[in-house]
């Protein structure tokens, strides 16, 4: 079973303990296509297996202290989801155009979206081929439904132990490729090779599990609470999913760095938190949920638990009311 830290979030926790609940046939890649339009994205499949989560040597202090951590199988995004994708979601007459017959299905378009933005949201730097970017937690989690509605496949945001997981597939070193930080270049963008922006996904070498991008380009949220002091609980125990649900808006976990990093916030084991600066110049009165003017720097990554719950606890996971804004 997952170890959840919140004792008012134990109804949540229960629905991650659901992601278990029902078998697939087969645990491999596969592409998954959207019926009735030209769009299709990769998943890899992960293996389940125990990791040491966190780093002693060089690490942060919201990195300690390292700890074992089982992890179940699961499904992971071969790329971080790019606005060939995302941007059907936002805009529903683009999704219509990406449609055979123009039209789209009464239950899709009853999932709840954004108001369209009006400013650029690539901030210049791209569209096609690059990773979609400055949503907030909540728009991430209505993009896997909307996702759901469509193909009838749960896919949610990775947990934080997931994610490091993943990323380091079956490493222990500092980065999945080793600890010199020189060969980051060909692994990454990050602040010395970026150009102060977004690339294309899959230009750089993957890991071992053929996740590309794991580090730099877009740091991917997670669905965790961010508490600097979380790994503290795990000291000389065997943790199995553990997550820490999310109960307030800030901060939550992001993992991977960004186009922005240095070199040592790609760690494996670097861990980030979101914060309300990123949002101070949102002209939305209230302050919107769904999108950051100021946070051109963040994406996500898809994963699929290799089960798949109930439809009724995969609604409760999307269906979550938004936490309200300062």
């Amino acid at each position: 079973m997952l170890t959840i830290v919140r004792k008012n979030a134990i109804v949540s926790g229960l629905l991650i303990v659901c992601l278990f609940a029902h078998a697939q046939t087969k645990h491999e890649p596969y592409i998954q296509k959207l019926d009735g339009t030209n769009l299709q994205f990769s998943m890899e499949a992960i293996p389940g297996g125990e990791f040491v989560m966190g780093s002693e040597v060089g690490g942060n202090d919201d990195e300690k202290p390292s700890h074992k951590v089982k992890i179940s199988p699961f499904w992971m995004g071969t790329y971080e989801v790019t606005w060939d994708l995302y941007e059907p979601f936002v805009y529903k007459d683009l999704e219509a155009s990406q449609t055979v017959d123009g039209n789209v299905d009464s239950k899709v378009d009853a999932v709840t979206r954004p108001t369209k933005p009006y400013l650029d949201m690539t901030f210049g730097m791209g569209k096609e081929g690059h990773p979609a970017l400055a949503m907030t937690h909540y728009n991430a989690i209505q993009f896997c439904k909307w996702l759901y509605v469509r193909t009838g496949v749960f896919y949610r945001l990775p947990t934080e132990a997931e994610w490091e997981y993943a990323c380091r597939a079956g490493s222990q070193t500092a980065y999945f490729f080793g600890d010199d930080p020189a060969q980051l270049a060909d692994h990454a963008w990050f602040t010395s090779n970026s150009d102060a922006q977004t690339a294309p996904v899959g230009k750089k070498k993957p890991n071992a599990w053929g996740l590309y991008d794991m580090l730099g380009n877009v740091a991917e949220w997670t669905y965790d609470q961010y508490h600097a002091d979380f790994y503290a609980q795990f000291a000389d125990k065997v943790s199995e999913n553990p997550i820490a649900i999310p109960t307030a808006l800030y901060p939550h976990s992001v993992r991977g760095g960004s186009f922005e990093s240095a070199a040592e916030d790609l760690r494996s084991a670097a861990r980030g938190a979101s914060d309300p600066i990123w949002k101070q110049l949102d002209p939305q009165i209230p302050k919107s949920n769904w999108w950051f003017p100021e946070a051109p720097f963040v994406g996500l990554r898809l994963v699929r638990p290799a089960v798949q719950p109930s439809h009724e606890d995969i609604m409760a996971y999307y269906d979550k009311a938004p936490i309200k804004d300062f």
